[in-house]
């Protein structure tokens, strides 16, 4: 049974940092490439980042490139979202997922001064 567990939320003032965990079970980890995908009140889930199987290759949108960045670890089965310079616009739940169609219960950013 696919299960992904994310951590590492919090509340942070604007231009803060924060490190997201999510670490995954029930398939093959290193054979699958990985997405975060975040999730604001009111609004529709979005992708954030993508990472191939081997941690080479990465794509962000564009509401956070050059802020954001995805990385993995498949000795451990997780993979990481490193944001920086956080906005408000960047509130929201958090999740990560392979193929999009299972989802853990996501961790809450929320940026505010």
């Amino acid at each position: 049974q696919v299960h992904f567990v994310e951590s590492g939320g919090g509340l942070v003032q604007p231009g803060g940092s924060l490190r997201l965990s999510c670490a995954a079970s029930g398939f093959t980890f290193s054979n699958y490439a990985m997405n975060w995908y975040r999730q604001a009140p009111g609004k529709e889930r979005e992708w954030v980042a993508f990472i191939n199987t081997f941690g080479g290759g990465t794509s962000y949108a564009d509401s956070v490139k050059g802020r954001f960045t995805i990385s993995r670890d498949n000795a451990k089965r997780t993979v990481y979202l490193q944001m920086n310079s956080l906005k408000p616009e960047d509130t929201a739940v958090y999740y990560c997922s392979n193929l999009g169609s299972a989802w853990g219960q996501g961790t809450q950013v929320t940026v505010s001064s």
